[in-house]
């Protein structure tokens, strides 16, 4: 929206635009470094509504803060609204959400009338098994995405972003898709084949039999901001293979 040159400093994880690199970081969710932000006298700290100890102590130090939730797809576009009023750019923000509405919309409109296939979308599990396999459920801005890009999700019935899931549960289940989410660069052809060959322990799966588990690279895959249409699109064509 815009607003840029106003900010002081972002959280540990933040890489997106390349611009804050050069700014101080000042911790994440769980560890924000209050002296840190104290420091730099800021104006405004966006903070997430859970974060009860941060608030307080900002609060005593006299410190405005705008709180935020995520939760579904809508809400990451409301959001942006929404602090773009409180900042006095709500004309910047107003155009930010709408064009990501409307690469939302352009990808719902490109998989209608498709097959819709049962989709299990996997958001990590240990490296090269399948331990600890932790999946999307039927709540939040991800289980909204792969909705929106012609995707069922076979856990769309369990109201809770994520879950941790055994081996027989995925049997029980049956997907016919299964999307994979990495959170790093693309990985080399060797380590990417040594992640998807784990999937064949489960040959009963008919995503894995038929050839359709799909590996998604990239850091933005579960950042809900201005990159959700990027998420979106890489989900319509994978669902598509």
């Amino acid at each position: 929206m815009g607003a840029g040159p106003r900010v002081a400093a972002v959280s540990s994880f933040d890489r997106f635009p390349p611009e804050v690199e050069r700014l101080p970081r000042v911790g994440a969710l769980v560890d924000p470094d209050v002296e840190r932000i104290l420091s730099l006298h800021p104006d405004l700290v966006v903070a997430y509504a859970s974060q009860a100890d941060l608030l307080a102590q900002l609060g005593r130090a006299g410190i405005p803060v705008y709180l935020y939730r995520h939760g579904s797809l809508a809400e990451i576009a409301s959001g942006m609204r929404a602090l773009g009023l409180r900042i006095g750019l709500a004309a910047a923000a107003e155009s930010a959400a709408a064009e990501i509405e409307g690469g939302l919309a352009a990808v719902r409109v490109s998989v209608a009338g498709r097959p819709r296939p049962r989709t299990m979308l996997v958001i990590g599990r240990e490296p090269q098994s399948l331990r600890a396999i932790n999946v999307s459920g039927g709540f939040g801005f991800l289980h909204d995405l792969l909705g929106l890009a012609g995707g069922d999700n076979v856990f769309g019935d369990v109201k809770r972003e994520s879950m941790l899931v055994a081996t027989e549960t995925v049997l029980a289940k049956q997907p016919e898709v299964i999307i994979e989410l990495h959170y790093s660069d693309r990985e080399s052809p060797d380590a990417e084949a040594l992640e998807r060959k784990a999937w064949n322990l489960l040959p009963g799966v008919p995503a894995v039999r038929n050839g359709h588990v799909h590996l998604l690279y990239g850091g933005e895959l579960v950042v809900p901001g201005p990159r959700v249409v990027l998420t979106a699109r890489a989900f319509a064509r994978a669902l598509q293979r």
